[in-house]
């Protein structure tokens, strides 16, 4: 990255230096280097089974590379809002109760992180209770409780309808602009995430692609995974590829709370270091690429 003066050069807050994770005989990730930057939403997109949510259990610490290095900016505060989280409908959990956990926060607090996740006013609901979009919300309450330099979200309007995601978003570029904290999420929903983003990464067991939404969605790689237009938002679930699958998804439908166990705050005591590339409008490498098994 070319030397910028103190005040214009971008605080890289965590990175990935060429990591690779195979889990079993099968090579999910190879080679993977990225960055992002204070204040910048980076979106992740990839077929099924192209380890989007394997790279994010890697950069919060949940998950140790095989191969590589992950930095992280000294005591980042990192904010997560899961995929998945299951919660027994038959235990009496309030959303207020939820927030407490695992630690207690005080009354304002939780009140002003309902309000920045747009679900003001549903404290003293039941979590059972929750509409889809309304669980999510809370998910993002939860996670920007600890004022996190940067949010990490894995396919977070999963199972939503296509105004329930836009809307979603939205929210996500309003607590960007509230809180300055970076935003790095996983995605499926093309058509609506590439207006909500920065730069968006290509990934397919490796980087095919990056850059902002504009030169990514004309890139050779990006067409040959996806498609076109917002037809290509389809092609993502019939894409055949020969890259290991992490089953990291499901099926797309309608449910109120499937979403993962972990959306606790993670930290770390690492200076982070300058990536090669970051900076590039697009970077394109080949979009296929042959793993050992």
């Amino acid at each position: 990255m070319p030397w910028l003066p103190a005040r214009t050069r971008p605080m890289i807050l965590i990175e990935a230096q060429g990591i690779a994770v195979r889990q079993g005989r099968t090579q999910v990730l190879d080679g993977v280097s990225l960055s992002v930057n204070r204040g910048e939403i980076v979106t992740i997109v990839g077929p099924n089974g192209s380890g989007k949510s394997t790279l994010l259990r890697a950069l919060i610490g949940a998950l140790k590379p095989n191969r590589g290095k992950v930095r992280r900016a000294e005591g980042l505060r990192i904010g997560y809002v899961p995929q998945k989280l299951h919660i027994d409908p038959s235990l009496p959990m309030t959303v207020r109760r939820f927030l407490n956990l695992p630690h207690r926060v005080a009354e304002d607090e939780a009140r002003s992180a309902l309000e920045r996740a747009g679900v003001a006013g549903v404290a003293h609901r039941q979590m059972s209770d929750l509409s889809g979009g309304q669980f999510q919300r809370v998910l993002l309450a939860r996670a920007i409780l600890i004022n996190p330099d940067i949010l990490m979200l894995d396919e977070p309007t999963q199972g939503l309808d296509q105004p329930g995601q836009a809307a979603f978003y939205r929210q996500i570029e309003d607590v960007r602009a509230r809180l300055g904290c970076a935003v790095l999420m996983v995605s499926h929903e093309l058509h609506v995430v590439m207006s909500a983003s920065d730069r968006v990464i290509c990934l397919n067991g490796h980087i095919c692609c990056e850059g902002t939404p504009e030169v990514v969605r004309a890139a050779p790689a990006y067409r040959e995974l996806f498609g076109t237009g917002t037809g290509g938002a389809l092609a993502l679930y019939r894409h055949e590829h020969d890259h290991g699958h992490d089953h990291d998804h499901g099926q797309d439908h309608e449910h109120h709370h499937g979403h993962d166990q972990h959306n606790h705050s993670h930290g770390a005591s690492h200076d982070a270091a300058s990536t090669d590339g970051a900076s590039d409008p697009a970077k394109q490498k080949p979009a296929k690429q042959e793993h050992a098994s």
